[in-house]
């Protein structure tokens, strides 16, 4: 089946606009579970009530509003949104460029690809190999669904990426937990050694495609059991939480670890690393 576009409209850079399509670039492969009636394992409905009525209502007789005071509801619909004074509501609005690194991770929520519609082919593939000869990513603003989300496009093989991403104000201050560590904390050389050795030993570069869904797959496995009336899987027993001795739960590690880092690329990493350190 051909991926459908959620969205349509221009990339807007500089003078220039860029029609595109965005489409969705992830999706979930969780278990889903149901609501069951304990009784009788009867799936559970969710049902729209009306309380003035007193009936369930069906779809097409639902509206989106919203509370402009306490009980009292403003419907707004599709068009109304179409019509907000906003260019972002039909315009991907690049606002300015910087380098992903200065980027820090926490910001980012979505995932989104960004193609050219047949006419702005040559501009979007403009856009791209000029953020890839820059080493650039484009900070813009777009309406979706609802909301103008910040976004960070970046060049991700033939497309673009679009990030949306939480603004200033929707990250909380990590200064704000009890118990987060803070200067007063002693590491004592020798500690700062071993724990940079163990980052080392266990250094390789990234392949998403080693990284594998166990929750899901252990998942999987107690569901089959429990429907053949099998014995379940037996949990792993579970880590201790305390660590008793510092020192020597990094020493224990990096003798672990040592023979697993003899792969040829995290020697390679390993090293980088080091000339990193000494350059």
């Amino acid at each position: 089946m051909a991926a459908r576009a959620i969205w349509t409209g221009t990339v807007s850079f500089g003078m220039v606009s860029i029609p595109v399509r965005l489409y969705t670039a992830t999706e979930s492969h969780d278990v889903r579970f149901h609501l069951l009636h304990k009784k009788d394992h009867a799936r559970l409905k969710n049902v729209r009530w009306c309380p003035i009525d007193e009936k369930a209502v069906p779809w097409e007789e639902v509206e989106r509003g919203y509370e402009y005071a306490k009980g009292k509801y403003m419907p707004i619909t599709e068009e109304d949104l179409d019509k907000l004074p906003v260019a972002t509501v039909h315009t991907v609005d690049i606002a300015n460029f910087v380098k992903l690194e200065e980027v820090d991770p926490i910001y980012y929520d979505k995932t989104y690809y960004l193609a050219p519609d047949e006419n702005g082919v040559k501009a979007f593939t403009l856009l791209r190999r000029a953020l890839e000869e820059t080493g650039r990513a484009a900070v813009a603003k777009v309406a979706i669904r609802d909301k103008e989300n910040l976004c960070l496009i970046r060049p991700y093989g033939e497309v673009l990426s679009l990030e949306t991403m939480l603004y200033a104000n929707e990250v909380r201050p990590a200064d704000e937990l009890v118990g987060a560590a803070d200067g007063s904390v002693k590491v004592s050389p020798r500690e700062l050694e071993m724990a940079v050795s163990l980052i080392e030993n266990l250094s390789d570069s990234f392949d998403p495609e080693k990284y594998k869904d166990e929750f899901q797959a252990a998942v999987q496995k107690v569901i089959r059991a429990k429907v053949e009336g099998a014995p379940l899987p037996e949990a792993p027993v579970r880590r201790g939480a305390k660590v008793v001795d510092l020192m020597e739960a990094l020493r224990a590690s990096v003798e672990a670890t040592r023979k697993k880092s003899a792969t040829p690329a995290r020697r390679r990493a390993a090293g980088d690393g080091r000339r990193r350190k000494t350059a």
